[in-house]
């Protein structure tokens, strides 16, 4: 089953601060509930990420960042239990930066692909409390004022 999701951050800081913390993803489990692990697989490109959200299932996957524009884009492929694309993008104007997060993928796990029908409304409102712990956790992290996650 495909999903296509479009998040979005408001945080009153620095684009150059946030960019870091994104980039960091081994730190993610320090600071963003539902990351359960994240482990190096290439140094700053390719990585093995571990979650479970609050409907209490776990998800596996390989991101590889293919392309890079720092401080404003980062676009990588997934692949494992969800496959698809994932693209950062960083936007700041008078303090404020716009994260936005479009993610892009399929389940692959058969038990998901079965539920789909009915359970589609779980899942992507799972993703939406994930993606909103990430917003929280990031403000926290880098002792930012939140304005907005959704």
């Amino acid at each position: 089953m495909r999903y296509a999701f479009l998040t979005t951050w408001l945080l009153e800081c620095p684009r150059e601060r946030i960019w870091e913390a994104l980039r960091d993803a081994e730190s993610w489990p320090e600071w963003w509930r539902g990351v359960e692990r994240v482990t190096v697989l290439t140094p700053e490109l390719r990585y093995l990420i571990a979650w479970r959200s609050r409907i209490p299932y776990d998800l596996e996957f390989e991101f590889d960042v293919q392309e890079l524009d720092p401080p404003r884009s980062m676009k990588g492929e997934a692949v494992g239990e969800l496959t698809g694309t994932g693209h950062w993008r960083l936007f700041e104007q008078d303090g404020v930066t716009a994260v936005l997060y479009d993610w892009n993928v399929r389940t692959t796990k058969a038990w998901m692909n079965v539920l789909a029908p009915v359970a589609r409304p779980v899942f992507e409102y799972n993703h939406n409390i994930v993606m909103r712990w990430g917003g929280e956790g990031l403000a926290r992290r880098l002792d930012c004022n939140l304005l907005a996650a959704g």
